[in-house]
């Protein structure tokens, strides 16, 4: 094992944090606003999207996500109306096509956290915030989402997490993150074992840093509750 090849490497890799960091917030991001509306769907059981969202959710939450990735990277090229589409220029971007899978598998992960937290929300206090006229959007704001946040948090800091690790298959599609850059120095130098321990070094710090802010986050609200 070459160790001060760590010291170099380290400084490389961190070159590709601002694309995997990119990919993470964006993705999560698509995945809390379609995530919401499928939680919404299924749980106001809307007629067609409650059974559409329900067959989305089983599919993206059952089939391995590097296979999501390549069927929108090199499987939606396939159809020429895609092709001739105004959404073509996007979608023959690798950056585009990782957001775009890793933004639809999030919203179905996504969504079913909301739906648990929803079905751990206590009926009386829907029932006391109806006896007390509110509306529906006072019932939202002061009764629905303080609730859910403290519920879901925990389950959502694994989303966030899980979200982080999928970026790395960004990399089967050419795109230079962390992961892409740690395979290059290793095919370079041939050193793959410094490449990628460094690589996970860097993941490491980053996931402890998320996780140390929305354990603080968790906290504000638990105190403020």
């Amino acid at each position: 094992m070459d160790w001060p090849l760590f010291l170099d490497y380290i400084p490389v890799l961190i070159t590709g944090v601002p694309l995997t960091m990119f990919l993470l917030v964006t993705s999560l991001t698509l995945g809390l606003l379609l995530g919401a509306v499928i939680c919404y769907c299924r749980s106001a059981r809307v007629p067609v999207l409650s059974q559409f969202f329900s067959a989305y959710v089983s599919l993206f939450r059952g089939t391995p996500l590097l296979v999501q990735l390549f069927a929108v990277y090199f499987g939606l090229g396939q159809f020429e109306f895609i092709r001739d589409s105004f959404a073509w220029p996007l979608l023959r971007e690798a950056w585009f096509c990782a957001f775009l899978a890793l933004g639809l598998n999030s919203a179905a992960f996504t969504s079913e956290i909301m739906r648990g937290g929803l079905l751990g929300l206590e009926k009386g206090q829907m029932e006391a915030a109806k006896a007390f006229g509110f509306s529906n959007w006072a019932k939202l704001r002061y009764v629905i989402l303080p609730q859910l946040l403290r519920i879901s948090i925990p389950a959502y800091s694994n989303e966030i997490i899980l979200v982080l690790k999928g970026t790395s298959l960004a990399s089967t599609i050419s795109l230079l993150e962390i992961t892409g850059l740690a395979k290059k120095l290793s095919s370079k130098n041939f050193t793959p074992f410094e490449a990628f321990i460094s690589a996970g070094i860097v993941y490491l710090t980053i996931v402890f840093s998320l996780t140390l802010l929305m354990r603080c986050w968790e906290k504000k609200l638990n105190r403020d509750s």
